[in-house]
């Protein structure tokens, strides 16, 4: 990302992040940051597929420490996926080491948004009263599995109306290459693996946390709505495409 563009978003990010910014804003400053962080997704894409020397496949670990560490996990999975990236949870002390898989591109950018997602999970998180009824650990367990599922549908949306404007026939051709690829690599190194079993979480922050992820507006269709009414209150089972080593 050039670093004109680079100080653009993470300026954009940084005044979403403000606890004091209203959910108006910071909805606005998001939503305009993701626009750019997936147009400049396709862009790459276009000119990988002409010069590949430019955006290589490649990968990275990323340390996730407790607390909340597997529900941070889920939240990093919820970035990844849309991105085109792939994961792999290896088990490091009390926490985790997440293994990705990606084009240098597609890298940069889920670690960009997981990092100010994180500082905004965690405004959003201090900012939530949890019930008296509710057990706290719980209760922000499944405020972050709210908030991640909320996020991973945006993106999704935001990266699907980028391609779809990119006014290239074809950019989804490019797009699908470079997931195989992705594929191919972590199997080369990871050709064993297993798929996290899903989890099931029982506290009552899910419809909370989907507001949150709804006022972190990351641009595109509403998809949070279909979360929002009778989740709020019973166990769930939170599924991610995410690799785990046995």
């Amino acid at each position: 990302m050039s670093e004109a563009m680079l100080s653009k978003v993470r300026k954009l990010l940084a005044q979403a992040e403000d606890p004091a910014c209203t959910p108006a804003e910071a909805e606005a400053f998001t939503a305009k940051a993701t626009e750019l962080i997936a147009r400049y997704g396709v862009d790459r894409a276009l000119l990988a597929a002409r010069d590949p020397t430019t955006d290589p496949v490649g990968d990275r670990v990323l340390d996730i420490v407790a607390p909340y560490a597997r529900d941070k996990v889920g939240l990093l999975a919820a970035v990844a996926e849309p991105l085109r990236c792939r994961c792999v949870r290896r088990r490091q002390g009390n926490g985790f080491a997440l293994h990705l898989f990606g084009f240098a591109s597609d890298l940069e950018r889920v670690d960009l948004l997981f990092t100010s997602l994180l500082v905004q999970a965690a405004h959003g998180l201090a900012a939530t009263a949890v019930p008296v009824d509710d057990h706290p650990a719980a209760f922000r367990r499944s405020w972050l599995a709210g908030f991640a599922e909320v996020i991973g549908g945006r993106l999704w949306a935001a990266e699907t109306a980028a391609a779809s404007e990119s006014g290239t026939p074809s950019v989804a051709l490019v797009l699908a290459d470079r997931s195989d690829r992705v594929q191919r690599r972590l199997a080369e190194q990871y050709p064993r693996l297993r798929t996290a079993a899903p989890r099931r979480l029982g506290g009552t922050g899910f419809g909370s946390g989907a507001e949150a992820g709804r006022h972190a507006d990351l641009g595109g269709r509403d998809l949070w709505r279909q979360h929002q009414t009778g989740t709020a209150t019973r166990p769930l089972t939170v599924t991610r495409r995410l690799g785990s080593l046995p």
